[in-house]
């Protein structure tokens, strides 16, 4: 202890706090000087140094470094209002059909708003500043910035009404299944309308990838399902089964030598709890041996010290057995709006990173379903002797 250094101390000490900052610091902060027609993925590498732009920065280069390797598996939460704002045909989309999501968990309201697009249904830029009773006296409806006419809404309960009164879903499916077979059927109308390549439903049935709902009930997709079991459609949605072939993803992703799970979650919600309660299933429900999540990447404006889940820090995470301790310290969460990151982080990973063979998850969920099965199976027969 030296309660009393002098500015001669301080002097004598140069060398080796020099020593000390050159092990806690990276890079030298001189970047060049923007120039016209620099690439967005140049501006990340060499610009976005600091603050919230060196997190976001950190965040994409942990994304093509890491989390894309070829033995990854990585999930995609989505909330906030996305698909409206375009961002699914334009980020979304390119990233499922470069191998980079290989399966995700959505609010029901971006996959009822995504529809629009594969229906031909068109929505407008406007301002923030609208009077919304006028809006409501002509039948146009807003979100924020984003206006549309009241016939979306009343098209699209149509198609799902008329499309879910078939025969082909007359069943109990889980969230996955259902959007797997709904995506069917908004594909063919992307092909025969010449609009392929607008709906992230429509994407993830060609790519295989698994679509979940957390919350089914709380979209218009779940009020229409609700209207249709009045007239005794035989539909219904186990969201147990959910919860079982989430878990099942992970625990394949995880056992295969090398393994790596890797989350990357836009806003918060119910859609990150529900993808980071998968480790949680595996270890403290179901018994088997998993030490979590390897990545962790989220883009978001939540704070961390209201409590809520849409903030709670890896860190946090950690503590509940979501993300894996020794990964902790490549866990990036960048604080800024995902209308603004997104894109920046689908142009940088489809530069940097080529792109990878489809994982087919959806195509592979009975079967990875039942390695779970089994592998529970064998934990409640050790619990037993």
């Amino acid at each position: 202890m030296h309660p009393h250094k002098t500015h001669h101390d301080r002097h004598a000490g140069t060398a080796e706090n020099k020593a000390y900052l050159h092990k806690i610091s990276r890079e030298k902060i001189d970047p060049p000087a923007v120039i016209p027609g620099v690439s967005a993925a140049d501006l990340l590498d060499t610009v976005f140094l600091s603050y919230n732009a060196g997190r976001l920065r950190e965040g994409c280069q942990l994304f093509v470094r890491k989390m894309l390797a070829d033995n990854g598996t990585v999930g995609l939460a989505l909330s906030g209002a996305l698909t409206p704002a375009g961002l699914g045909m334009s980020c979304l989309v390119p990233l499922v059909e470069a191998g980079f999501v290989d399966w995700i968990v959505s609010t029901g309201a971006n996959l009822y708003h995504d529809t629009h697009y594969a229906l031909g249904m068109d929505l407008f830029q406007a301002g923030p500043n609208l009077p919304d009773r006028e809006l409501r006296d002509n039948q146009v409806i807003r979100i924020y910035d984003i206006v549309f006419d009241y016939e979306n809404l009343l098209g699209t309960d149509q198609f799902f009404r008329t499309l879910c009164r078939g025969p082909s879903f007359q069943q109990t499916f889980g969230t996955a299944e259902f959007h797997d077979l709904v995506g069917k059927y908004l594909a063919e109308r992307e092909e025969q309308t010449g609009r392929v390549g607008k709906s992230l439903l429509a994407a993830a049935h060609r790519c295989g990838v698994p679509v979940f709902t957390s919350s089914p009930g709380d979209s218009s997709i779940g009020m229409n399902l609700a209207a249709l079991s009045l007239e005794g459609s035989g539909l219904r949605i186990d969201p147990l089964r959910d919860v079982n072939q989430s878990a099942a993803i992970v625990w394949d992703a995880k056992a295969a030598p090398g393994g790596l799970s890797s989350v990357f979650i836009l806003g918060g919600g119910s859609p990150k709890n529900f993808m980071l309660q998968t480790e949680p299933q595996i270890q403290e429900v179901l018994g088997l041996a998993e030490a979590g999540h390897d990545y962790f990447l989220q883009f978001t404006d939540a704070r961390p010290d209201t409590g809520g889940l849409s903030g709670a820090t890896p860190a946090e995470a950690m503590t509940w057995g979501k993300v894996d301790p020794d990964k902790l310290p490549d866990s990036v969460t960048c604080y800024i709006d995902s209308t603004a990151a997104l894109p920046l982080l689908t142009a940088y990973a489809l530069t940097r990173r080529e792109k990878r063979p489809l994982k087919r998850l959806m195509d592979r969920l009975p079967d990875l379903n039942r390695k779970l099965e089994a592998g529970y199976a064998a934990t409640r027969a050790k619990r037993a002797e």
